[in-house]
């Protein structure tokens, strides 16, 4: 019985090693920083100053994105310039620092706003279309 025992304590003590193995590579894995594979083409655009006084200097912009198969959009944040986006094609992964990840398709959306740093990810096997919707700081 004590043999039992203590290959039970080997074998829960492997199993335990290899998961906290794989995690440990999971969140060393490093977040892309540069886009790959990614098409913007913006459609509108609006200068919020105009309409809204507690905007000036932010501009509003609608852009229809394609993103490749394995295509990625690299690591960002919206910190003062929130944004919402809709999958129209596809299938995208957003990836948040610090938080699940989260799989969309065709029809879901998702807003992001200062308190998130993410990437994003094709994970499917076509091109994904989307819709985004930024704020941004107009450029003189």
């Amino acid at each position: 019985m004590a043999d039992h025992n203590i290959g039970f304590g080997i074998l829960t003590s492997s199993v335990v090693l290899v998961a906290s193995t794989l995690c440990l590579q999971a969140a060393i894995q490093q977040a892309p920083t540069e886009n790959n594979g990614l098409k913007a083409v913006e459609l509108r655009s609006v200068d919020l100053s105009s309409d809204i006084d507690s905007v000036q200097g932010r501009k509003l912009r609608l852009l229809l994105l394609t993103l490749e198969p394995g295509g990625v959009v690299g690591l960002h944040s919206h910190k003062d310039r929130p944004t919402v986006l809709h999958v129209i094609k596809g299938t995208l992964t957003s990836r948040p620092q610090g938080k699940p990840e989260v799989v969309l398709r065709a029809g879901d959306g998702l807003a992001e706003g200062k308190d998130s740093n993410f990437w994003v990810q094709n994970t499917g096997s076509e091109p994904a279309e989307f819709i985004w919707l930024p704020v941004y700081e107009s450029t003189p």
